[in-house]
């Protein structure tokens, strides 16, 4: 296959003398605890969106902790497939795979156009994405250019405002119909827990600071113990050990506008994961080429269409790890392995997973500010190189941001329309990245001479 334009057949560097340092196997026990700390940078992330979508599909509880364990086992599968690989799969790089943020609000979307059946269906539409996006893998690299900052910018900042409703509503107490929805004591708890957040991202260092969201909700946890907030029931009810059960909530059922729906989170998450590559790619000193992003790509999306036989979401790459290689020098793609080993293991310990139902709603709301505003800062510093003072870029993204925020301004503003179009309508993020897509294929490829186009910026940078 040819090259595709800006990636060099030979552009691995390989050190003159042993193995390269992505190559090489730690100690054992250096092994595991640096796979634990890409753990524990990642841990917050991946059980996030199981806790969202669960309860915004009716599940209970004890079904959304059961979510939540199936999360972190197809994240470690994912990890695996990333960092280890067979034939053309894998980047075979120290990339940590899990739950995609970008997959949530299309989720929520779909579950409440399926009813009872929202699960399977949810499902049914990864698979088909997953597998569609195993085999757009070649295709994709000669894509990238339609998919420039200025469109994965206004993506991701979508992506972070449509989730801080989320975390407003938990800052409240989670149920609107309960007596003590907003009152002083949760939003007051959601405020302390904001602050302790922040205070240790200011004061800790190193290891202890990439988990200061983790330590924040315990922190959080810990004080509203005394002022009866917990709730114990999910940690009482799950077993030590077990499996998550293949297909568990069902058979996965099939509808068209679903999957155009994830269809198009699978795009965002494939050029995501394009940008994360390539900037791995150079921290670590083994620069990408075509065949490592093809082979990261179909990873991402083998681990997506293998993730709801076992029970769990999109997965794509997880952009704060790469900022932890850069951080330790680490660079063993050995070394991430262990922490997709690590979550196979908290994947097959229910009660594991169910810790964080102990957590109050109000708690995760103070740390969820941070953690999903944070997803919406990266959109904003992507922007930042995307070109805004060249052709028609600022009219690309207000038009897009302006769309993509009706369903999370107004959530009515399309109730007369058909119910299959609302599944991809009522997703901020969908028709966000749709009218992004267009717009910038309208004003800086369509009709252009050529080079024209890279008044859209230059190429995709990652998420941090």
């Amino acid at each position: 296959m040819a090259a595709t334009p800006g990636f060099r057949k030979d552009a691995v560097v390989v050190p003159a003398e042993g193995k390269h340092p992505v190559d090489e196997t730690l100690p054992p026990l250096k092994m595991f605890t640096s796979g634990l700390q890409h753990v524990a940078a990642m841990y917050a992330g991946v059980v996030a969106p199981p806790m969202i979508v669960g309860p915004a599909v009716g599940l209970s509880a004890t079904e959304t902790a059961f979510l939540m364990g199936a999360s972190l086992f197809t994240a470690g599968l994912a990890t695996l497939l990333q960092t280890l690989g067979f034939w053309k799969i894998g980047a075979k790089l120290p990339f940590v795979n899990g739950v995609s943020f970008a997959g949530v609000t299309p989720m929520i979307a779909i579950g409440k156009g399926a009813g009872d059946n929202a699960v399977p269906v949810i499902f049914g539409a990864i698979i088909v994405a997953g597998v569609l996006g195993f085999f757009a893998a070649p295709y994709f690299g000669k894509l990238v250019r339609f998919f420039p900052p200025v469109v994965t910018g206004t993506v991701i900042t979508l992506i972070g405002v449509s989730l801080l409703p989320v975390s407003f509503n938990w800052s409240q107490g989670g149920n609107r119909t309960a007596t003590d929805y907003g009152s002083m004591q949760n939003i007051g708890m959601a405020a302390v827990t904001l602050a302790i957040v922040l205070l240790m991202r200011k004061f800790l260092r190193g290891f202890l600071q990439q988990i200061s969201i983790l330590l924040g909700l315990v922190a959080g946890t810990l004080i509203a113990l005394p002022l009866g907030m917990t709730n114990l029931d999910a940690v009482r009810n799950a077993d030590f050990v077990g499996f998550p059960t293949p297909f568990h909530f069902g058979a996965p059922q099939f509808q068209v506008a679903a999957i155009i729906s994830m269809c198009i989170v699978m795009l965002v998450c494939m050029t995501e994961s394009t940008a994360d590559i390539l900037a791995l790619g150079k921290i670590v000193g083994r620069p990408a080429d075509e065949k490592t992003i093809e082979g990261g790509l179909r990873a991402d999306a083998l681990g997506s269409a293998i993730s709801p036989l076992f029970n769990g979401f999109m997965c794509s790459a997880f952009a704060q790890n790469i900022g932890l290689v850069a951080m330790t020098k680490v660079r063993s793609r050995f070394v991430v392995a262990a922490g997709g080993g690590i979550l196979i293991l908290l994947g097959l310990c229910p009660i594991a997973a169910s810790v964080i139902g102990v957590v109050p709603l109000p708690v995760l709301g103070g740390a969820g500010i941070v953690l999903f505003g944070s997803v919406a800062a990266s959109g904003i510093q992507t922007l930042a190189g995307a070109a805004m003072e060249k052709g028609e870029n600022a009219l690309i993204v207000a038009a897009a941001l302006g769309i993509g925020l009706i369903p999370i301004a107004a959530p009515g503003f399309y109730h007369a329309f058909p119910k299959d179009l609302l599944v991809v309508l009522d997703s901020g993020i969908s028709t966000g990245c749709v009218v992004a897509i267009a717009l910038n294929l309208a004003f800086n490829h369509l009709g252009t001479k050529k080079g024209a186009a890279q008044a859209a910026g230059p190429e995709p940078v990652p998420v941090h």
